[in-house]
């Protein structure tokens, strides 16, 4: 039988679970931001232990940092700008969260996802003017303490830099086995008026040259401008190439890429199925822990779950449809 797992108070808009499921984030339209607590080890059952202002717009985005740098999330808000807060102790009081950085640029934050690297905290977030920064934390116990290491365009090369852009919305999605031996890398895509930005590329990190390069571009010759509503990479449990999975208004592109570059730096890539289903724009894609079943929502209000059968042909596995309380 269905229950509630949480109520949340009207105005609610964007949600993130921690990283291991046991707190939820909301945020709302008057700029406040809700932490949600389950009261009982084992109940599934979620109450709200923290409600705070974030900022005076509307919150669109909240995301946990790793919880190896304590207990923090950054949250977007509505004209951009980018803040991050900290759940800390101070004395004898009781917990309380607090502002530790805030990032506002002319241009604004539209999406933020952070990675454990091998040395440090990286933050990559994506602007409304197409371009990208990735920041490493200098102090593994200081949140407030961000290094720009690298800005660029979403282009796969210098002949593609483009001028003023305007970028509705952006998505990013690390490579979540980022190993010993393995450098960073991670996917994003656009939804812009600039075909160059749109489509989705993985960049990896070059620790010879300490910069990024654009290893892959996700799109076949006649996608290359289609404009991107999601990314998600698959985790990889032991296999020889790694899956992602992108989302445009031709439907759900799943992609099997090569773990190693060739001899131009690019990865090898193949399109291995298009999913239809949503007949609306796809919001949100997550992979599960194994990387075998790929969860989608959209417009049309359902989660459709994903998977491959042997033959490595893919389906539609479930549809999860709202009810009515």
């Amino acid at each position: 039988m269905e229950k509630p797992v949480a109520t949340l108070d009207k105005g609610a808009i964007c949600l993130a679970w921690n990283y291991c499921g046991q707190r939820l984030a909301a945020g709302f339209v008057d700029g406040c931001l809700s932490i949600l607590d389950s009261r009982d080890p084992l109940s599934s059952s979620f109450t709200s232990s923290s409600k705070f202002k974030v900022h005076e717009g509307c919150i669109v985005k909240v995301t946990w940092i790793p919880p190896e740098y304590g207990v923090a999330v950054a949250c977007i808000s509505e004209d951009g700008t980018l803040s991050i807060w900290e759940e800390l102790v101070e004395g004898t009081n009781p917990l309380e969260w607090k502002p530790c950085r805030s990032f506002k640029t002319s241009s604004k934050v539209l999406d933020v996802q952070f990675s454990v690297s091998q040395t440090s905290l990286k933050m990559v977030a994506a602007y409304s003017d197409g371009f990208v920064k990735v920041f490493e934390l200098l102090d593994p116990l200081e949140l407030k303490n961000w290094q720009l290491q690298a800005e660029f365009q979403n282009v796969i090369d210098s002949v593609s830099i483009v001028g003023k852009a305007s970028c509705l919305t952006a998505c990013i999605s690390w490579n979540p086995q980022n190993g010993e031996g393995q450098e960073s890398s991670f996917i994003l895509g656009f939804n812009s008026d600039t075909p160059q930005l749109n489509s989705p590329k993985v960049w990896e990190f070059d620790p010879a040259h300490q910069r990024w390069l654009p290893v892959a571009e996700l799109a076949l010759p006649g996608d290359k401008g289609d404009q991107i509503y999601s990314v998600a990479w698959a985790p990889n449990i032991g296999r020889p190439y790694e899956v992602i999975a992108t989302a445009s208004q031709k439907g759900i592109s799943v992609w099997r890429v090569g773990s190693t570059t060739d001899m131009d730096g690019r990865l090898s890539m193949e399109k291995v199925a298009l999913l239809s289903g949503h007949n609306s724009e796809v919001w949100q894609m997550e992979w599960d822990m194994s990387g075998m079943t790929l969860a989608t929502t959209g417009g049309d209000g359902r989660v459709r779950l994903w998977q491959s059968n042997l033959n490595g042909t893919w389906h539609e596995q479930a549809t999860l449809e709202p009810t009515s309380s």
